[in-house]
């Protein structure tokens, strides 16, 4: 009775004073109130992660703003190949819908207080097309807004206007590009239309982020893809430990990556030029900023691209692509 007392009241002063106490007896935590194998972390607060102890969480994100990036007429731009399962492009686009909102829904489940919005930038679809995205997102808990892309507004900017597959394709990455200038707030995750994110896609992204850019007390950069091509290559890398999983530091990215509006705005130059010419890569300006700021990539991935299966930014390693494309992750 003496020794149950003692421990009410050792917990509570550990509580006072923000330590976690572990019980490695009970494979439980008493402070948390959790067992150890449950996930021990809390946004904005601490990332807790066994057996490294607890990060305190400095930088806070308060919301983030999707931005799904959508040509349902191109099966692959610049190729002339077929994608995995070799569906049409409409299907690729609305597997990929699903599973962004199945991972937004699950993660706004798990931190209700994060403010998370999701806008469609689409890149003049069939009307066929459109009604087979608006269904999925009538059919949704949330509100998801569709920008229609306006060729007209880029006509007079783009500099390369040799095919209109490279026009369009420049011109609805400036939109999103704007868009996530405009109205973003905090984080803006910019996603292309061929990934197929798992569950807890989202989820990680954001703890991870929360959790890195704490550590090194500046913003990042984050890829949700294990690119083949990350190990096609000699490349020294450094491995940090995220919520649930290892990251990488990587220096070049597709276009689909998650940041701050902070970095947005300090290289808006770099983004800009990227959507004026068909750059040699394509990523040429936005690979530059990673020489400055730190890039992550998950192993294993947390999306995965679905382009042709030779394809080295492609098909990310040791992932059932079967079952991912199924939707039964």
């Amino acid at each position: 009775m003496k020794k149950s007392i003692i421990n009410k009241l050792f917990i509570r002063l550990a509580r006072l004073i923000g330590y976690e106490i572990i019980d490695q007896n009970n494979f439980r935590s008493p402070t948390l109130k959790k067992e150890l194998n449950e996930d021990l972390s809390s946004l904005n607060q601490k990332s807790i992660v066994l057996p490294l102890g607890e990060v305190e969480i400095t930088r806070k994100v308060k919301s983030i703003l999707l931005l799904f990036r959508t040509n349902s007429n191109v099966n692959i731009w610049d190729q002339n190949k077929k994608r995995l399962f070799e569906e049409p492009k409409i299907e690729y686009t609305l597997r990929s819908l699903k599973s962004l909102i199945k991972s937004i829904n699950f993660c706004k489940e798990k931190y209700p207080s994060l403010r998370i919005q999701l806008t469609i930038i689409d890149d003049n679809s069939k009307e066929e097309n459109l009604n087979k995205i608006r269904k999925i997102i009538e059919n949704n808990e949330f509100k998801i807004n569709i920008i229609n892309l306006n060729y007209e507004n880029y006509k007079k900017i783009i500099i390369n206007q040799s095919s209109t597959e490279t026009f369009s394709n420049l011109a609805s990455l400036l939109c999103c590009y704007e868009t996530a200038k405009e109205k973003g707030e905090d984080l803006v995750f910019f996603i292309e239309d061929d990934y197929i994110h798992f569950v807890s896609m989202l989820e990680e992204m954001i703890a991870s982020y929360e959790r890195i850019s704490s550590q090194i007390n500046k913003d990042i950069f984050m890829c949700p893809s294990d690119y083949p091509y990350l190990y096609m290559s000699n490349q020294k890398t450094n491995v940090l430990i995220g919520n649930k999983r290892h990251w990488r530091s990587i220096d070049k990215t597709l276009c689909t990556f998650m940041t701050s509006k902070n970095y947005i705005n300090k290289y808006w130059d770099n983004f800009y030029k990227t959507c004026l010419n068909r750059n040699n890569p394509f990523e040429k300006y936005i690979n530059e900023i990673y020489e400055k700021e730190l890039c992550v990539s998950p192993m294993k991935s947390l999306s995965v691209h679905f382009t042709n299966i030779n394809s080295s930014y492609g098909l990310s390693p040791f992932i059932d692509y079967k079952k991912l494309w199924l939707n039964k992750d």
